[in-house]
């Protein structure tokens, strides 16, 4: 048992401390939430545009071409792998970009496959409101706009917090596809640590104990900003 512990610590030396080889993973977490937090701000903005453009088409058949440009890009983005649209935006669309521009061309395309699922999440928040919200607004003078930016979407974010939260945790695990065009996030780090120490349990496991602590923080946090908004509507 002690020459079993003892091999056990020297292989946790050699595949995290020796040679520096901590500061690989160190690297492939800041990359790893760089491209996540940086996607999910990109696709919560998209969400949100792609969301009202289907509330409004809904009432105003103007909007009718957007509507369909909206549905369109759902259905194209829910409807294709990731890491295929993840090439494409790569191989194809920036093709001509050297590899300085790996991380926000990944950065740019989870964005843009995290904005339909957001979409989808925001717009059936704004439909949970009930609609005598809208009105009462509207005849207190507001406009169309200010209704919906000042009374009916901040009572959605409190309905579809939870399933952003799941969305941001999606993402951050949908990062480990980002080696195919050449980004050392975390699965990446494994693999280069691997390679080097002819090891393959070790590193695995250190990533994967990475993105569990990851999940688990953002988990509590999801929590405590729930309790929080709950506690603001018992005022």
């Amino acid at each position: 048992m002690p020459m079993q512990l003892l091999t056990l610590q020297e292989e946790l030396y050699t595949n995290i401390i020796a040679d520096g080889r901590y500061l690989l993973y160190l690297e492939g977490l800041r990359n790893t939430l760089f491209m996540a937090l940086g996607g999910v701000i990109i696709g919560t903005v998209i969400g949100v545009l792609i969301a009202i453009i289907k509330v409004y088409a809904a009432e105003n058949k103007g909007l009718a071409p957007l509507n369909w440009l909206a549905n369109v890009y759902i259905g194209l983005i829910r409807g294709t792998p990731v890491v295929v649209q993840l090439m494409i935006f790569y191989y194809v669309v920036f093709a001509s970009a050297d590899d300085t521009w790996a991380i926000p061309v990944a950065m740019l395309s989870f964005g843009i496959n995290s904005g339909a699922y957001v979409a989808e999440i925001i717009r059936a928040g704004i439909l949970s409101v009930d609609r005598g919200q809208t009105e009462a607004g509207r005849s207190l003078g507001l406009s169309q706009n200010v209704t919906m930016r000042y009374i009916v979407l901040p009572q959605a974010v409190k309905n579809i917090l939870p399933a952003l939260f799941n969305e941001f945790i999606a993402l951050v695990k949908e990062t480990s596809v980002a080696p195919m065009i050449a980004v050392r996030e975390l699965t990446m780090v494994s693999t280069v640590i691997k390679s080097r120490t002819f090891n393959a349990y070790v590193p695995l496991l250190a990533v994967a104990a990475i993105y569990l602590v990851i999940v688990l923080g953002l988990t509590a946090l999801q929590k405590k900003m729930e309790g929080r908004l709950r506690v603001s509507d018992q005022r």
